[in-house]
């Protein structure tokens, strides 16, 4: 828990790419890098992790489900909202774009979203179903595809695009889901992943 705390702030101050093991070494008052080794392979494993705790202390999933004034299509939408305004996660998402290029870690990041974000989709799509807000017979299907593409076919380093090429899919992914019955995307979803994108810097 002190490595992740410590690589958190290190990797929101200086930079994941700036950030060197030494540097999270330095501010762990005496523990020694085999001890972060023990823990962590590698700088990419740390990041990762971050990634997680940062989901979890703050899961936007479990901010809206409970609410009994929204819809299940609204509660998907303002979950959508909490996650891209939480302004460290989404600058710590666009830095870990460039982890994504080990196999391994993408893998992980694939499984841990399909068995993680998959049931949180599943449910509140099913709400919707069931409270009129979305009209899908493809529940399921959406719910498994939502983490597949939005951690698999939106990272520049599995398909390069410039932003703009990535601004294009999620507008593609917005239609798309309209159609099957999920009109998940509005203008303020819209405004907030256009200001994400805006944070990566265009693939070479």
């Amino acid at each position: 828990e002190r490595i992740l705390e410590v690589s958190q702030r290190l990797f929101l101050e200086k930079g994941y790419d700036n950030t060197t093991i030494q540097d999270i070494v330095n501010e762990l008052d005496g523990l020694s890098k085999g001890a972060i080794y023990h823990h962590f392979k590698s700088k990419e494993e740390i990041m990762d992790a971050v990634g997680d705790r940062m989901f979890f202390t703050n899961n936007p999933f479990e901010a809206v489900r409970k609410r009994p004034d929204l819809n299940g299509l609204q509660k998907l939408r303002e979950a959508i909202r909490l996650n891209q305004g939480d302004k460290s996660r989404t600058r710590m998402n666009a830095q870990a774009i460039s982890i994504t290029k080990n196999p391994r870690l993408l893998v992980e990041m694939i499984e841990s979203n399909r068995r993680v974000l998959t049931p949180y989709f599943l449910e509140l799509i099913e709400e919707g179903n069931s409270d009129g807000s979305m009209h899908t017979k493809y529940a399921h299907e959406i719910a498994e595809l939502l983490p597949l593409l939005t951690s698999l076919w939106l990272l520049p380093s599995v398909f390069p695009g410039t932003k703009e090429d990535m601004k294009h899919k999620f507008y593609f992914l917005g239609d798309m889901l309209d159609k099957m019955g999920v009109p998940l995307m509005d203008d303020t979803i819209y405004a907030l992943v256009d200001e994400f994108f805006n944070q990566i810097p265009d693939q070479k």
